[in-house]
């Protein structure tokens, strides 16, 4: 088995070392944004490893062809890639996403999840020309409190990641995974340019109290902008900490 693996940030690196300790030899080639941490573990694993400016050098000069790889594995990869790039795992590439899909599908699910009140999880999909919304392969649903903010589901969501990709791997390449379609017109889906029009109230304005609540909270994620509001031509921005009495 050959695979290619697109990885970065700290689950892509952990996830990583869990490959190169049990599937070393599924390692066809992986690809990071730079010569980054995850760069410099390949090459003390003698992993093959390249940049996604050299994969896409390659792949422009035809020396990238489709069925070149058997899967192909998206790992908390930080943007969209190629039909040209997807054609190049023959039995198809699988994601990596911060979301119950299909809740929270596109950017900062996060955020969404406490601002419109939807279950929160991350899950792994096929990947399809559409944005999050292939055959889910594997989930796991995490609660969310009043104590959460943005950053508190962000955190265990990485790690929530961690735990969930060993097992779903090891079912997708020993073709015993279970395709999930989504469903068409449930769940939701947002772009990274509504974040900040969300993210602002007006002082003036009448909210409910646990509206106002979940949008401070949302966005309480330091060391990100906070919710903001403008008071006599000043910008102030709100954070916030909910602790249940007792705890």
């Amino acid at each position: 088995m050959r695979n290619i693996f697109f990885v970065d940030a700290a689950v892509g690196l952990e996830v990583l070392r869990w490959i190169a300790s049990n599937h070393a030899d599924h390692v066809g080639l992986v690809v990071c944004t730079a010569q980054n941490d995850i760069h410099a573990f390949c090459l003390a694993e003698r992993l093959p490893v390249t940049t996604m400016s050299e994969w896409t050098a390659q792949t422009e000069n035809g020396l990238k062809v489709a069925g070149e790889f058997d899967f192909g594995f998206l790992i908390w990869w930080p943007s969209i890639v190629k039909e040209s790039v997807l054609a190049t795992a023959k039995s198809g590439f699988f994601n990596t996403h911060p979301s119950l899909l299909p809740h929270g599908r596109g950017k900062h699910p996060n955020f969404w999840a406490i601002v419109e009140e939807t279950p929160f999880g991350v899950s792994i999909h096929q990947v399809t020309p559409g944005i999050d919304d292939g055959a889910v392969v594997g989930q796991r649903e995490l609660p969310v409190t009043w104590e959460d903010t943005g950053e508190t589901l962000y955190q265990r969501g990485l790690g929530a990641m961690i735990e969930l990709f060993p097992n779903v791997y090891q079912s997708i390449v020993a073709g015993e995974h279970q395709l999930i379609e989504q469903e068409a017109g449930v769940g939701s889906f947002h772009l990274s340019k509504q974040l900040e029009p969300a993210s602002r109230f007006d002082i003036n304005a009448q909210y409910r109290a646990r509206d106002l609540l979940n949008l401070i909270r949302a966005r309480t994620f330091a060391p990100h902008p906070a919710t903001s509001f403008v008071d006599n031509g000043s910008t102030y921005e709100v954070r916030i900490s909910i602790k249940r009495r007792g705890s």
